[in-house]
């Protein structure tokens, strides 16, 4: 694997400060925000210095029950084409459920959510991973993810997890310690025991991030400062292996360019103080993989794909469309879960539609927040939009301001065509009789 050295997340609110700043190697481009036929100028710059830059996917889902969509594969394709880039990157999740396989209704999560850690998910992610690797022109890394609950009945930690795909596949792993860190407080796993099963010589890069600890829960936000604790695994993890590459992720919250700097450079200094003290243990980890049997697993089949299937649809279910938590759960932590789900999709919705926050005002978030209750995503983002201004639309009390629905209506007539229909009965009755008077 070729040596990206020290990297950051590149995103348009702080694209000029990317560009000054020194010593970045490399970049990383969430890549469904890319547009292949219009690369913003700063990245194009950026390419034309020598800068790396790497697609990030989050939206293909290589741990749910089906097969990986052949149009988000060939669009992760061609950006890395476009961009000339030496590897892909996705995640290890499930992002959506339900459906055909299933027989229920499809639903989105609008986030990454964590698979089980059982043999039938094992098959699935490897058959998944193979599918995404003949598909992609160069080669992909698969990223562990932070979580806020856990599957009952595992059968393999998250390091023997990790080595079985990578010595199944081939795949390459893009590590992040920083959800190590959240995995270690949310869940109560070792990040060095987890970091001694890995296939070290797997790794592909490493993420480094910050966030923030709420009433004994750790979220993975992306918007505050890189901590202490992640820093630490981090020099751990230099000890055992040099990383082709370490990469700082912001994502909210920017800070100025000096701050920016200094976080970069401290894990700069997080990863020399590792090498200073490295001692080879990685390697002597490896060969105790605690009964992981690298070689087993057979083909995932149908079957197996519809067990997954059938528990992921039942978890996000819980989480997003007010079912009953499956068995196994903790109540407690899947309401935590589903609050986060609820506000991330809110976030999200206002970056989309920056225009809905500014007509709506203070209202929007608690307007979006009750109308995530009883409305699971079945689109993307954009659509999950529109659904909302119609809902809003629909439902509105009667004092509502009328220049805010003014405003409303046009922005989704602008994007989506008629205006919606009301639900009201009172609506409803009018527009019947409409109707029966045009027949006479």
């Amino acid at each position: 694997m070729a040596r990206l050295g020290t990297g950051i997340g590149w995103r348009p609110e702080i694209a000029d400060v990317v560009e000054a700043m020194p010593g970045i190697d490399w970049v990383e481009a969430v890549s469904e925000n890319l547009c292949p036929g219009h690369l913003p100028d700063s990245l194009l710059r950026l390419r034309e210095r020598g800068v790396t830059v790497v697609p990030h996917g989050v939206s293909l889902g290589l741990g749910g029950a089906d097969r990986p969509d052949a149009g988000r594969l060939a669009a992760l394709a061609e950006r890395a084409e476009v961009l000339g880039s030496p590897l892909v990157t996705e995640h290890i999740a499930f992002v959506r459920a339900g459906g055909a396989l299933t027989a229920s209704p499809s639903l989105e999560a609008g986030h990454l959510l964590p698979v089980p850690r059982t043999r039938d998910a094992l098959d699935v992610l490897c058959a998944n991973v193979r599918i995404a690797q003949d598909a992609l022109p160069v080669p992909l890394a698969v990223e562990n993810i932070a979580a806020l609950v856990s599957w009952p009945d595992e059968e393999l930690t998250e390091g023997q997890f990790l080595y079985e795909l990578a010595d199944r596949t081939g795949v390459r792993l893009l590590i992040d310690v920083a959800n190590l860190h959240t995995n270690h407080v949310n869940l109560g796993e070792d990040p060095a025991r987890a970091l001694g099963e890995l296939p070290l010589e797997a790794i592909a890069y490493v993420h480094v991030a910050g966030g923030f600890e709420r009433d004994g829960v750790w979220h993975d936000s992306h918007a505050h400062p890189v901590p202490r604790p992640v820093l630490d695994i981090l020099t751990d993890l230099a000890s055992r292996v040099a990383p082709p590459g370490v990469l700082l992720e912001r994502d909210e919250n920017f800070p100025d360019g000096d701050e920016l700097r200094g976080e970069v450079e401290a894990i700069r200094v997080a990863v020399e103080k590792g090498r200073a003290s490295a001692t080879g243990t990685g390697a002597a980890a490896r060969t105790s993989r605690t009964g992981a049997d690298a070689g087993s697993g057979s083909a995932a089949d149908d079957a197996v794909r519809q067990r997954l299937g059938l528990a992921q649809a039942a978890l996000l279910s819980a989480l997003v469309a007010g079912s009953p938590v499956p068995e196994g759960f903790d109540r407690v932590r899947l309401g935590v879960q589903a609050r986060a789900l609820a506000g991330k999709r809110a976030d999200v919705v206002g970056k989309v539609a920056p225009e809905l926050p500014v007509i709506l005002g203070a209202r929007y978030r608690p307007a979006f927040l009750a109308y995530a209750q009883g409305c699971p995503m079945t689109g993307g983002y954009r659509r999950d939009a529109l659904d909302f201004v119609a809902h809003v639309l629909r439902t509105a009390p009667g004092d509502e301001d009328p220049g805010v629905r003014r405003e409303l209506r046009q922005w989704w007539l602008e994007r989506s065509g008629p205006v919606p229909r009301s639900a009201r009965p009172g609506v409803r009755l009018a527009r019947a009789t409409r109707r029966v008077l045009l027949r006479r």
